[in-house]
């Protein structure tokens, strides 16, 4: 049984709330994530637009995602540096200027000039994400209770900024063009540097000479069992609700209405999402985060079931709300466990390495969803909902025989 104790609980009993940072925070994740979130959809548009063939859109758009999986090599910095708040001030900025630059290059140049400028980008997105989250537990309050309520707002930021870049990018597009609205997106990181400057200082945890390597880390949180439970269990549910997307389109025939109604199961999902970040802010989770988390992804895994099997139309989009709000609340568990698991010296790390992997899980989980897809839309989320059940079932073996132990 898990004996490790929650180390964000112990220290906050000695710091003060950061007055005020919660707005702030909340303002400068919600412009960032939007402009990470966004700037895919932009890409891709700007060079399908551009009379370019299909395969290019794809390799452009992979060029700014991709990159994700090398960040926790730059996170490190995060937890080096005297004020993390300038290594994400500086990291937004270069994002920033980086897809302008690519998105202005795009017409005059050869491909493989805008191509390197959004990998630069890319590398630098898992900061604007996981190390963005990292600081909140420096802010947030100074009880459990107040840290997972400013979880809850984490995970609505995640959501309104997926769902203000990627809309954003649509709107400005019909008006003028992909090049502006990706200009745009690229100017709010600037935005949101500054006010990350703004936010309430956290000194470093330690000395540099004490902060592990990026590989040090990641082997870390595989000997380390609630961070690996947190590492594979976010990583495995995010590949399996990735499949939602793709099963919103294949089912329309089956649910016998248009193609287009997919675009309002996934906004449902979107809704659902948005809800149950609501429901972490207003009731926080009250558990160990250890063992929530697997209750959590257990439930998500009944949802995806239940989006399968729905029949009918308003069910599907009952079943898809109720899977994003589920999720949204599995979100909030693995960012309490990041949070409260990790070392105080490697904690912008854990972040961002699970952060990492799981938008590389989504990727492959669509990806796997659209190569098995059938006549059968469910197929995708049966074969999800089996290895969520799997993963649970490992993760309450795994916490049962491995014993933590943390030091007072």
């Amino acid at each position: 049984m898990s004996t490790i104790k929650s180390q964000a609980g112990q220290q906050a009993l000695t710091e003060p709330p950061r007055r005020g940072g919660l707005a702030r925070y909340v303002l400068a994740a919600t412009l960032a994530r939007s402009a990470d979130g966004g700037a895919v959809v932009a890409v891709v548009l700007l060079v399908t637009t551009s009379g370019a063939p299909g395969w290019l859109a794809g390799v452009m758009g992979a060029c700014i995602t991709a990159p994700h999986l090398f960040g926790p090599f730059i996170a490190r910095t995060l937890d080096t540096a005297r004020d993390g708040r300038n290594v994400i001030a500086l990291a937004c900025m270069a994002h920033g200027l980086t897809l302008a630059a690519a998105v202005v290059l795009y017409p005059v140049s050869w491909p493989l000039i805008p191509a390197a400028l959004l990998i630069a980008s890319g590398m630098v997105g898992p900061l604007l994400t996981g190390g963005i989250s990292s600081r909140l537990a420096g802010i947030a309050g100074n009880d459990r209770t107040s840290q997972r309520r400013a979880q809850g707002w984490d995970v609505a930021t995640y959501g309104i900024g997926g769902t203000i870049g990627p809309s954003l990018v649509a709107a400005v597009s019909a008006w003028t063009n992909a090049s502006v609205a990706a200009l745009i997106l690229a100017g709010s990181t600037f935005l949101a540097a500054a006010v990350i400057r703004l936010l309430p200082y956290v000194p470093p945890t330690g000395r540099p000479s004490e902060v592990p390597r990026p590989g040090q880390t990641l082997m870390m949180m595989v000997s380390r069992g609630v961070l690996r439970r947190t590492l594979y269990l976010t990583v495995v549910v995010a590949l399996s609700v990735a499949a939602l997307p793709i099963a919103a389109v294949a089912s329309t025939q089956m649910l016998g209405v248009t193609p287009a109604a997919a675009g309002v199961l996934t906004a449902a999902y979107g809704l659902g999402g948005l809800v149950g970040s609501a429901g972490v802010m207003v009731r926080p989770l009250r558990s160990e985060a250890d063992t929530v988390m697997s209750r959590l992804a257990a439930a998500v895994g009944v949802a995806l079931l239940v989006v399968s099997v729905a029949a009918t139309f308003p069910l599907a989009v009952a079943a898809f709300v109720f899977a994003g709000v589920l999720n949204s609340y599995f979100f909030a568990a693995t960012l309490a466990a990041r949070s409260e698991y990790a070392p105080a010296e490697a904690r912008a790390q854990v972040f961002v390495w699970i952060g990492a992997l799981k938008i590389t899980a989504g990727s492959a989980g669509t990806a796997l969803a659209g190569a098995i897809v059938t006549s059968d839309s469910r197929l995708p989320l049966v074969l999800a909902t089996g290895l969520v059940a799997v993963v649970v079932t490992v993760s309450v073996f795994d916490r049962q025989f491995t014993v933590d132990c943390q030091p007072e």
